[in-house]
């Protein structure tokens, strides 16, 4: 084989690297002159043009300035995404689950806008990090499409890996090449329907789901499936005959609610949707959770429970009312509870075997959600 060296990204950047094989290793970057500089950025380092080598290398000389160590962490998270749009928002509830799971964050944004292949990178340990180190790299041309190759080095050993996608999604993420390394996979389906998917994103999770899989719609609901869980409790030994529930037309978080209450009761479950945004609001303008109202009817009477605002449901139980805290989670909040159980959620398997089963009506228009309030 003719042609010349190319730059290996898990060595020395700058430093050649004896030809290979192009047909059984990703492309590399050009060779360049030399690394750029170190750039002290707020809290972080910029290394510019790097390679993989160079950025474990710098991790380790900032965890010894620090005086921390690398088996602090519990596991290591990949983020994919496809563009930097809205990445402050990622990689901030990347952090709050972080000081729940001291990780190593992992964002790669795939830029295939170039022919030019080339990787750069930040690095941010301590600070707004918390207790992350945050890996921010950025892969240029083909390389894009060789993540796994890339990543792998940077894998802490004998740790999980979660992969999570906060946007669009792999229709199949356990084939991913991503996916393949991880032993838990994170999808987003309401950030699907921000991408002009709707509510079918859901579906699609169902189509391809595969022990491991998650997504973040059913942990925004798992508040609201306890206080609903706690109230049936109250009516043991009754039968349910039939269910309605109602919520935002393109938020999957109320479809894969009605999936888990499909699934576990062996009555008809109905799905509304009225005219609130993708993301409801109260009357003071706040986010409320996604489930406006839910009605289980009985023989002898029915269990409501209903959004009152954003910090309150009202849960109408025969003859009872009682008022309860319920708020709508934030991204980080779902991201730690998901962490929280890294092995298979066989609840969240079920929900989805349950969709089919549910009967979808309309009663009024809704609206895609626009992806700054998918991540909210």
């Amino acid at each position: 084989m003719t042609g010349h060296a190319t730059e290996d990204i898990s060595g020395t950047a700058g430093t050649p690297a004896p030809p290979r094989d192009a047909a059984k290793t990703p492309p590399t970057a050009d060779p360049v002159a030399a690394p750029a500089d170190e750039v002290r950025t707020d809290g972080g380092v910029n290394l510019g043009r790097t390679s993989t080598h160079r950025i474990e290398k710098t991790l380790r000389a900032l965890r010894e300035q620090r005086g921390e160590v690398a088996t602090g962490r519990v596991l290591t998270l990949i983020v994919s995404v496809r563009s930097e749009e809205d990445l402050p928002s990622v990689v901030r509830g990347a952090n709050e689950a972080a000081r729940e799971h001291p990780a190593r964050v992992i964002v790669v944004v795939h830029d295939r806008t170039t022919d030019e292949v080339f990787l750069d990178a930040e690095l941010y340990v301590g600070g707004d990090a918390g207790a992350a180190e945050v890996i921010l790299m950025r892969l240029h041309g083909e390389l894009a499409d060789h993540a796994d190759a890339v990543v792998t080095p940077l894998l802490l050993p004998d740790t999980p890996v979660v992969v999570w996608w906060p946007f669009t999604s792999p229709r199949n993420p356990a084939g991913d090449a991503l996916g393949t390394l991880a032993t838990r996979r994170i999808t987003d389906s309401f950030s699907d329907a921000a991408a002009g998917k709707g509510t079918k994103a859901i579906f699609r999770r169902r189509i391809g789901y595969s022990p491991g899989d998650s997504d973040l719609v059913w942990s925004r609901v798992t508040p609201w499936r306890g206080l609903l869980s706690s109230a049936m409790d109250q009516r043991s030994g009754e039968t349910v005959t039939a269910v309605e529930i109602t919520g935002p037309a393109e938020d999957p978080a109320v479809d894969i609610a009605a999936g888990w209450l499909a699934d576990r009761l062996d009555a008809p479950v109905t799905r509304l949707s009225g005219s609130a945004p993708a993301v409801p609001l109260d009357a003071d303008g706040f986010p409320t959770a996604p489930v406006e109202r839910v009605v289980l009817h009985f023989d002898a009477d029915d269990l409501v429970m209903e959004v009152v605002d954003h910090r309150t449901v009202r849960i109408l139980n025969g003859g009872t009312e009682n008022l309860v805290t319920l708020h709508r989670r934030t991204l980080g909040e779902c991201l730690a509870e998901e962490l929280r159980h890294l092995e298979p959620d066989t609840a969240f398997g079920d929900a989805l075997h349950g969709l089919p089963r549910v009967t979808v009506t309309a009663d009024g228009p809704g609206h895609a959600p626009s992806v700054q309030e998918s991540a909210r």
